[in-house]
């Protein structure tokens, strides 16, 4: 039978391949880079640079250390969400951030597998590796650590690399879905 005949289906679209494995490894990536980060600049930086430090977000002293340009290394211990919101100083607050951020990375974890579009599989693997990276500092630190200080660019947030994944995330996460919008 020809394919040219009234009665052939039409041929089905290839199957594109799942997006789970890619944003799997981009969420490993960005916690490794984050946590690895942070041992440095809890370990290396602030300690020579700040005297006394403490890396207990109880008993830090406010620390900046100018890097170049407009870029500066301050160190402020986070007890909310990216960038300072939600911010709370009580325990539970802790502890309902921290089992919060991982509901969040299970749920993307779940979506993750069945994703197909390159562009939803990387959002989805840098929002869950900077929801597990930020996580990993509540639970170890007892608040998140950030030290990238743009403030003389007037951005008035300091934030971390698992912040930055975040908001990249979040980002390509919008335009993956106006991309869908525009080709319905």
């Amino acid at each position: 039978m020809s394919s040219d005949s009234p009665d052939a289906t039409p041929p089905k679209p290839a199957a594109r391949p799942l997006q789970g494995p890619n944003a799997f490894t981009i969420a490993l990536a960005v916690i490794v880079a984050d946590q690895l980060i942070k041992f440095w600049i809890l370990g290396s930086v602030f300690p020579s640079a700040c005297e006394p430090f403490h890396p207990s977000p109880e008993l830090y002293t406010p620390c900046t250390v100018p890097v170049f340009g407009p870029f500066n290394l301050s160190m402020v211990w986070n007890q909310g969400v990216s960038f300072g919101l939600f911010r709370g100083e009580a325990e539970w607050v802790r502890w309902a951030l921290s089992a919060f951020s991982l509901a969040v990375a299970i749920a993307l974890g779940f979506w993750a597998r069945r994703v197909e579009r390159p562009l939803l599989g990387i959002a989805i693997g840098l929002v869950m590796g900077g929801a597990i990276g930020n996580l990993i500092d509540r639970v170890r630190l007892g608040a998140v650590a950030d030290f990238l200080d743009f403030q003389d660019l007037w951005f008035p947030w300091v934030f971390n690399v698992a912040d930055s994944g975040i908001t990249i995330g979040v980002v390509l996460l919008l335009i993956d879905s106006v991309r869908q919008d525009q080709k319905r």
